[in-house]
């Protein structure tokens, strides 16, 4: 398939007003893996929550993430799980592979308007890692699974009660996300989209919804491996 990677320019925002981010894999790069922790602390839940053997676990947890959108809109279904206690086990990782991106601060600093973490995750976990990488103080607001109610990205319901709770106007807002489902919705309703994939995306191991070869092509607007220097081309900088 063709990817629509054409370089942005300042012209394809210039009427962005709110700048809305994922968090893993996204305002960090996919190799950094910080998602591996927090996988295996989930397959660790289900195992002793259901007494199963962690392979057993984890195939129920990727079933219930490909089904519900999250393992713990299915473990909260299915098995009534105090989401608290899950999500608090999900994110208890060391954040100490995350460095200062001060290029990357910057850029955030510099976009016009308000920005956002839109993330499944948690508002802890998230404020954790904004600020392990130093950018933290650059948000306005955080939008996480708690605030959604627990019903997670891609649910359209999700994206239109973060609008709807900042007044935004998806048509002055862009989305930069890792995963092509996720982008979807904002882009029916009309935001610019952004994929951001891995480095060495040939070498990079990904779960099938992730591969590029999955994309919906009219739901991505631009796909990118460099955050950094992806804002820096809008905000007219040598990249």
């Amino acid at each position: 398939m063709t990817l629509p990677q054409k370089l942005p320019s300042p012209a394809d925002f210039a009427h962005v007003k709110d700048w809305v981010f994922d968090l893993d894999n996204t305002l960090y790069p996919h190799h950094i893996n910080l998602f591996a922790q927090i996988d295996r602390n989930m397959t660790g839940f289900v195992a002793e929550l259901l007494q199963m053997e962690p392979d057993e676990a984890r195939i129920l947890q990727k079933r219930y993430y490909h089904e519900h959108g999250t393992t713990l809109a299915g473990l909260m279904l299915h098995h009534q799980v105090d989401p608290n206690a899950f999500l608090e086990r999900a994110h208890a990782i060391d954040y100490s592979p995350l460095l200062p991106d001060e290029t990357l601060g910057a850029a955030i600093k510099r976009l016009p308007g308000r920005k956002f973490i839109f993330t499944n995750g948690t508002v802890a976990h998230a404020e954790a890692a904004a600020r392990a990488l130093g950018i933290l103080d650059h948000f306005d607001d955080i939008f996480d699974i708690v605030a959604a109610d627990y019903v997670p990205k891609p649910a359209s319901a999700t994206y239109d009660k973060f609008a709807s709770l900042n007044r935004l106007d998806t048509k002055n807002a862009a989305m930069f996300e890792d995963l092509p489902r996720n982008l979807m919705v904002p882009k029916a309703l009309g935001m610019k989209t952004v994929l951001l994939v891995p480095r060495n995306l040939g070498r990079a191991i990904l779960e099938t919804w992730e591969r590029v070869d999955h994309i919906d092509e009219d739901s991505v607007d631009f796909v990118t491996d460099d955050l950094s220097g992806f804002l820096g081309r809008i905000l007219d900088e040598a990249a």
